[in-house]
């Protein structure tokens, strides 16, 4: 009874945190980007011309008072590599340059995007912004299926992606979609439990499946790089489908349409 009850407040605990994710961690795109304005509008829409000769740039925002750390240097480059693979699957754009700017300093310059695209060799950019928020608290930590609970710390982590299709030439933006995840590292205070604990969950969304790092010292960064992860595959989707809508707004407003 005990356990189903802390079950049931867990999942409300969740569904909270679930709609309080939609905001957190706030975007950080506009630091980088110019938004699209009213009077572009009337401007061409997404490009016709194949290929799409684009850069993949890759970057972490820390700027946030609340940032959680950002993603050791090998594994944001992975991320880049991974990206890469699901934009090429799904779009005209052929990502040839992928460029790892690392962790941008706050109060540093964004880098000049149409700089960057001669330097490159490409006529597009996309412009990927990395950043996440983490919160840590005491909780009680079942072992394995028993009753029995041990004291512990969930430390939750929210993850965004965020990516910019930009024109190379101009440095207009052309598109815009994100991506957004949370996973939750339960670790215990009591030694002895290692068998269990510590463990991720992809809370709310997959909490059945678990992720046991390699360390409990490395457990808060695998937290961060699980996380990001689902963040990155989620917005490759989500600007899959946000090209599509838009190709489809424009073929719309043909005339004879």
């Amino acid at each position: 009874m005990r356990r189903t009850q802390y079950q049931f407040m867990w999942l409300l605990v969740a569904l909270v945190l679930a709609g309080c994710a939609v905001a957190i961690p706030p975007s950080r795109l506009s630091q980088y980007v110019t938004p699209v304005v009213a009077d572009e509008s009337a401007s061409p829409g997404l490009p016709v011309r194949r290929p799409l000769r684009t850069a993949l740039v890759v970057l972490a925002d820390r700027s946030a008072q609340e940032a959680a750390p950002g993603l050791p240097e090998e594994a944001q480059a992975r991320l880049a590599e991974a990206l890469k693979g699901q934009v090429n699957r799904g779009f005209p754009i052929v990502i040839e340059r992928v460029v790892n700017l690392g962790e941008i300093s706050v109060g540093a310059p964004p880098p000049n995007w149409i700089d960057l695209a001669g330097q490159q060799g490409v006529d597009y950019v996309l412009v990927v912004i990395l950043s996440s928020t983490e919160q840590e608290y005491p909780v009680s930590l079942f072992l394995g299926r028993t009753t029995h609970l041990q004291p512990g710390f969930r430390r939750d982590n929210w993850s965004l992606a965020e990516a910019a299709f930009l024109d190379g030439r101009t440095g207009r933006q052309l598109l815009r979609a994100e991506g957004r995840a949370m996973a939750t590292l339960d670790s215990p205070t009591a030694p002895g439990i290692s068998q269990w604990y510590p463990v991720i969950y992809l809370r709310p969304q997959n909490p059945e499946r678990r992720i046991w790092p390699p360390s409990h010292e490395g457990a808060p960064v695998t937290l961060r790089v699980v996380s990001m992860e689902q963040a990155a595959t989620r917005l490759a989707g989500n600007l899959e489908r946000a090209w599509i809508e838009q190709r489809e707004l424009e073929l719309a407003a043909l005339p004879g349409s």
